[in-house]
């Protein structure tokens, strides 16, 4: 059976994905995501209007290769947020070979 997803604020991990670099080479949405750290707070504005705001416990490197995805998409008792980006980039290749991931907890 399928779960929904939940949104920012729903109980659960809620998940918003972004790039390190933009489409013209310049910096994308979550270039920064590194520089969070723990206690740092994420604020994400929802559809209706109002605001969720979360407290950031840590950030996670993750080969892309072995991503843990019950960790980061599972059953969460409370609401959560996961920021996910593409990391770990090889210049040879071009590619980004891992993930870096922000966990967060929503403060009521």
């Amino acid at each position: 059976m399928v779960q929904p997803v939940p949104h920012p604020g729903e109980r659960g991990p809620a998940v918003l994905l972004g790039h390190v670099n933009a489409t013209d080479g310049g910096p994308g949405v979550f270039a920064d995501l590194r520089s969070l750290k723990s206690g740092d707070r994420i604020e994400v504005r929802r559809a209706d209007g109002t605001t969720a705001t979360f407290e950031m416990v840590r950030g996670e490197q993750y080969p892309k290769d072995a991503f843990p995805t019950a960790t980061v998409y599972g059953y969460t008792a409370g609401s959560e947020l996961r920021l996910i980006t593409c990391d770990g980039y090889d210049p040879a290749t071009g590619l980004f070979d891992d993930n870096y991931v922000v966990f967060a907890k929503l403060i009521p």
